[in-house]
């Protein structure tokens, strides 16, 4: 496979952004987009097994307008009260969804006539606090973004412009939305009000709730990794990839 780091050129700046793509053939683009610990290795091992199975991938960072040491270790980043978790903390609470979205345009212009990647619809995922971004997006771009899941999304019903539980009904793509049972982030209650929506939309897609796991339970790295679910969330992702993408 092929694995670069390329700057991407957005209206705030230049997105340092993860590329990575099957050295043979022309294969759909999908956007993974990180959680709140940022860019690491962990999730460059996700982008290769994604590429392995025959897709483009990119792996934006961004916390990109904070600066390129925007970077953290989830070992620290995730210790509450820390310098880290303070300093990923005043970068996490300033971005919104609307910028994102923006971002995604650029994402999206990139991949237009790049070597190697299919023209036209375009897969995106997020995990924990891109959860919400990667619904947006298939909301925002519904005539490109023809499938997207959220991983343990965090605050999927709130006051948000551009809120998920506002936009259910404006995606055309086929939506998969997955929630750890234990998640102080996206409370059951949450969830539930959030599956209404969903059911009411008359999306495709499914949200599904993983009982006994917490949120991160896809992290290979996180003490709270549990491997059954981890394992099911690669077979829900590639099955609605192949579905909706080829």
């Amino acid at each position: 496979m092929i694995e670069e780091t390329l700057d991407i050129q957005t209206r705030d700046g230049a997105m340092e952004t993860v590329v990575c793509q099957p050295d043979r053939g022309t294969h759909p683009a999908v956007l993974l987009l990180m959680d709140a610990p940022g860019i690491r290795e962990e999730l460059r091992d996700m982008t290769r097994r994604l590429t392995s199975v025959g897709y483009c991938v990119l792996l934006p960072n961004l916390y990109y307008r904070a600066g390129r040491d925007s970077k953290f270790d989830p070992a620290t980043v995730l210790t509450h009260g820390s310098p880290e978790h303070t300093r990923m903390r005043a970068i996490r609470t300033k971005m919104t969804i609307p910028p994102v979205m923006e971002d995604v345009a650029a994402m999206m212009k990139f991949l237009d006539g790049r070597e190697g990647v299919k023209p036209g619809p375009i897969g995106t995922h997020g995990y924990c606090m891109s959860g919400p971004y990667a619904l947006a997006a298939a909301a925002r771009y519904p005539d490109r973004v023809a499938a997207a899941a959220s991983f343990y999304g965090t605050w999927l019903v709130s006051d948000a412009e551009e809120s998920p539980h506002l936009t259910l009904s404006k995606a055309k793509g086929e939506l998969y939305i997955a929630c750890a049972e234990i998640d102080e982030l996206a409370p059951l209650p949450m969830v539930a009000e959030l599956k209404k929506l969903f059911d009411a939309s008359g999306n495709p897609g499914e949200l599904e709730i993983y009982p006994g796991v917490h949120h991160g339970f896809g992290f290979p790295q996180r003490k709270i990794y549990d491997k059954a679910a981890a394992e099911r969330h690669w077979e829900r992702l590639i099955a609605l990839y192949r579905r909706r993408l080829g």
